[in-house]
């Protein structure tokens, strides 16, 4: 988690907008824990992880929309 604040931190500071996801709930077996982090600022660059595979694609897909100004939260499931 420091890694993923640190890029939060340079990113705020460079006045870039920033979403962040976190693994709320597992389901069976699962490639990350609770709390797993991932930040994705307004250029698209990420920090951290939140499933180490195909989900980290759909992870960005949803953040940018919420920085692009759908800035509704929202609790999203993969399968």
């Amino acid at each position: 988690m420091k890694t993923v604040l640190d890029e939060i931190l340079g990113w705020r500071d460079a006045g870039k907008q920033v979403a962040m996801a976190r693994v709320v709930d597992v389901e069976g077996s699962g490639p990350r824990e609770l709390g797993a982090t991932m930040a994705v600022n307004d250029d698209g660059e990420v920090a951290g992880s939140v499933s180490g595979g195909c989900v980290e694609g759909a992870v960005v897909t949803e953040a940018l929309a919420m920085l692009a100004g759908d800035r509704v939260p929202r609790l999203v499931t993969y399968g």
